[in-house]
């Protein structure tokens, strides 16, 4: 866990100040915060203490990510996440990272978005799991039509499992990434159930600390 749980009090965190789903939303629907963009070849993150888009690293290679690349909101990647990949004994501690796909080029990072889950690609790194979850922008007009993963084009797929096997790659040193697994939306709501079960078990209670204080 971070040593820095403290809410920030002079601008709302995205992970903790955001809700998984916003008012009306389906099961299906998810908000979104988003790092990265497609143009992006430097790797944002969010820092987690503060609530501030950060640079983590500047890419080694030229690739870039082919979706809008962020974080489902109170959700938490511990032992429940873990428990739904096989072969792992945690996973990365990070909040579940999610692409989302959208026809229109979104070029600004730092920003919150509605999207719809479609399904998502079972990463392992470094023996620890990190799912990646595969959305749709709500309301697209090209992708807004599409809910499971098989109804988008193998390419999109493809693309993703190749920028996740290589995004990390250092010249002389073997990357211990596995993105073989691709699953469709009823597993990737309960791989979202997990995390959303990790981050209550893990930060629930900063929230009934911040209630008490109202």
């Amino acid at each position: 866990m971070y040593n820095n749980s403290d809410f920030n009090r002079w601008r709302r965190h995205p992970w903790h100040g955001l809700h998984t789903r916003a008012d009306g939303q389906p099961e299906e629907g998810v908000q979104v915060y988003v790092e990265m963009t497609p143009s992006d070849v430097v790797k944002y993150e969010l820092d987690k203490a503060s609530g501030f888009l950060m640079v983590d690293r500047p890419q080694r290679t030229t690739s870039s990510p082919p979706a809008l690349y962020g974080f489902i909101p109170r959700t938490y990647c511990a032992e429940e996440v873990a428990k739904r990949c096989e072969g792992v004994d945690v996973a990365d501690g990070d909040p579940l990272d999610i692409c989302v796909y959208s026809e229109r080029h979104i070029t600004r990072a730092d920003i919150v978005l509605r999207a719809r889950v479609v399904g998502g690609i079972q990463m392992i790194d470094g023996g620890e799991a990190d799912d990646k979850i595969v959305a749709v922008l709500e309301g697209d007009n090209i992708w807004g039509d599409v809910y499971d993963i098989a109804d988008l084009p193998a390419i999109k797929t493809e693309r993703l499992q190749h920028y996740f096997s290589t995004y990390k790659m250092i010249p002389g040193k073997d990357a211990n990434i596995k993105v073989d697994y691709v699953y469709g939306r009823e597993e990737a709501l309960k791989v979202i159930a997990a995390a959303q079960l990790d981050y209550e078990n893990h930060y629930g209670h900063l929230h009934k600390q911040a209630k008490a204080k109202e």
